[in-house]
Parts: C-alpha cells; sequence; structure tokens
C-alpha cells in the first residue's frame, strides 16, 4: 500500500470489492482493511495484487506468500521488474497450482489515483480474464501482452522510448534557446508537426510552456528521475542478455545516472533539461 498500492486499493473498494491491504511501512489507510503481515494479506483471497520497488523485493514476497494463497488464486504483480524474476515467480507460483500475471502499468501515481492506469499484461488468458474486471477498475486499459515476462518487456520498451524521447525534446528546447528562438512558439511549432511527442505535447519539460506538467512545479516527481533510471538499466540490461543494440537506449541510461548522481534525486525525470 504504498504511493502507488494504496489509491489502487481504495479505487477498488469503493467499487465494493472486498479489499485488505498491507505494507511494511506504517500507512494512514483511509478504510482500507490492514492484515497484520504479507502473509495474513494473502491467505482467502481470490486475487493478491503486489506493487513493489524491485525484483529482490518482489521474490522475497513471493515467497512468502505464494505457499498461503489458496489453490488457483491469482498473483497479480504490478511493479516493474526484470524479465527473468518475473519469469521466476510465475514458474513458482504455477508449481503451487496458482495463476500468475506480471502486469506493470503505465500513469503514474496520478493515474493510480484516478483509475486511469494502463496495464501491460504477461501471462494466461485465463488469469487475465479474472483479473480483468479489476483492470477495469483501476485503469483506463489492460493489454494482454502474451507469455508471463512479456507485460515487463512491454513496460520497458516503452519507458526506453520515453527515457530517449524525453532527453530529444529537452536537447531541442536548449538548442532553441542557444538560437534566440522563443519556448512558446517552439512549441506551438512542434507540438503540431512531425515531432510532436508525448514528451512534449504532454509533459513538456519547459516551465510555462503547453499544459500543466512538473516543469510548472520545481520539477516535483510525476515520474521520479531513479524510477526512469531503474527502467533503463533494466532495458540495458535485458539488451546486453540477447545481445540487442540500443545505443540511444544506453546513452539516455547513462545520462539519467549522471543527472541522478548530480542533483536530480527526488526530481521529475524532466528535470534533466536543467542538467543538460
Amino acid at each position: 500500500l504504498g504511493n502507488m498500492g494504496k489509491p489502487m486499493a481504495l479505487n477498488l473498494l469503493a467499487a465494493g470489492h472486498q479489499v485488505k491491504g498491507f505494507d511494511t511501512a506504517a500507512i494512514n489507510a483511509e478504510g482500507i482493511p490492514i492484515a497484520t503481515s504479507a502473509t495474513d494479506a494473502a491467505s482467502e483471497i481470490d486475487i493478491l495484487i503486489t506493487m513493489l520497488p524491485n525484483g529482490t523485493i518482489l521474490q522475497a514476497v513471493a515467497e512468502m506468500v505464494l505457499p498461503v494463497m489458496p489453490k488457483d488464486a491469482v498473483l497479480l504483480d504490478c511493479s516493474t521488474v526484470d524479465v527473468k524474476t518475473a519469469k521466476l515467480v510465475a514458474s513458482n507460483a504455477k508449481s503451487k497450482n496458482l495463476q500468475a500475471l506480471d502486469a506493470p502499468v503505465s500513469g503514474g501515481v496520478v493515474g493510480a489515483k484516478n483509475g486511469t492506469l494502463t496495464f501491460m499484461v504477461g501471462g494466461e488468458e485465463t488469469a487475465f480474464k479474472s483479473a480483468l474486471p479489476l483492470f477495469d477498475i483501476m485503469g483506463q486499459k489492460a493489454i494482454l501482452c502474451g507469455e508471463n515476462g512479456l507485460g515487463q518487456v512491454a513496460k520497458m520498451c516503452n519507458n526506453m522510448i520515453l527515457g530517449i524521447s524525453m532527453i530529444g525534446v529537452c536537447e531541442a528546447f536548449l538548442l532553441a534557446d542557444k538560437l534566440n528562438f522563443d519556448r512558446q512558439k517552439m512549441f506551438d511549432v512542434v507540438s503540431t508537426s512531425s515531432g510532436y511527442c508525448w514528451s512534449l505535447n504532454a509533459y513538456c519539460p519547459a516551465a510555462g510552456v503547453g499544459p500543466p506538467s512538473p516543469a510548472d512545479n520545481h520539477y516535483i516527481p510525476g515520474f521520479s528521475t531513479e524510477l526512469m533510471l531503474k527502467d533503463l538499466t533494466l532495458a540495458k540490461e535485458a539488451a546486453q542478455n540477447v545481445s540487442s543494440q540500443i545505443p540511444l537506449g544506453a546513452h539516455a541510461q547513462q545520462l539519467f545516472k549522471n543527472f541522478a548522481e548530480a542533483n536530480g534525486k527526488g526530481k521529475d525525470f524532466s528535470g534533466i533539461i536543467n542538467y543538460l
């Protein structure tokens, strides 16, 4: 029940589902019954939703909860982790007569609160259909990408595009600055030309330009630099494992690493415009 899990659980509760939750940190649950432990949260349920920081923690939690989950229950993991871990956890679940889905999300904390997340799902269709009513409450779209692990592949590839495109938008604004081209006019031209993209049109890194974005709020995160670095690092490692060439993805990972080590921690990833 962290920054993402809590609003997701609240939306399920508001829709009339029986929900119980657990977090290792003390939390204001706002009406969600709190379990005494992860194993307590995982017992006597149809679907267990996990939203965790990384693959190591996911594995540790899975080792605790899988033995107590009822037969044929679904482990619906919405964490963003490496593909190998997602497949391993799913395999362990199936060995205990459980169903498993890896379903990382796009949309951030705002999407979790508003119920407008996109779920990128890996797993079997029967498990996907079981979880579909919950996806409809927590999000605006859920796509079954294929077998277990492919949800993580979709998230990784999506966010690699996002990281690369954000750097491109930032570089373009900075070049325009040097050439005395007004930022608002730059936005007006590019947002309706072939350079338009989500990083510019919906999440502009230049303050006072385009729709409201973290740039207008001192780069307080909507999506943090640390999370972007995490996703780009997962992409880089996955590419190395399959000998895929991602020169721009790898360079973006290095730039976000440098930004994080400079002063980017705790800031929105679009704040890399100031680092550049």
